[in-house]
């Protein structure tokens, strides 16, 4: 079964740091761009940062810029996004996302595998 799987979220308070990471089963995720989507709470999804397969291209919306940092370990098929300074605005439930990503672009075309997505709650 294809599928992708989030972990890491959690609450936080202003200013903290989480890591999350995506892990893959089904497929090789290596050899695939990887995206980091947000949706919080009454509004719509978002792209928040991605990846090439390689890892030499990166991209981030200016609202995590200097804070989040997109990477990925190919030899254990796994993606990550380390967030610092986070913010109540970060509040989400963030999803990676595989398969056909646009990167640069952060946009996700159609046929994209997604995780189940984990929550983040930044609050004091």
């Amino acid at each position: 079964q294809t599928q992708l799987v989030e972990s890491g979220g959690g609450l936080v308070q202003p200013g903290g740091s989480l890591r999350l990471s995506c892990t893959v089963s089904g497929f090789t995720l290596r050899y695939y761009k990887v995206g980091w989507f947000r949706q919080a709470p009454g509004k719509e999804r978002e792209g928040v940062s991605c990846i090439s397969s390689g890892g030499g291209t990166t991209e981030y919306i200016d609202d995590v810029k200097g804070r989040f940092t997109v990477s990925r370990d190919n030899a254990k098929d796994t993606a990550y996004l380390e967030m610092s300074s986070l913010k109540p605005e970060d509040t989400a439930v963030y999803y990676c996302a595989a398969q056909f990503i646009r990167c640069p672009g952060i946009e996700a075309m159609r046929g994209t595998v997604w995780g189940k997505g984990t929550l983040v709650t930044v609050s004091s």
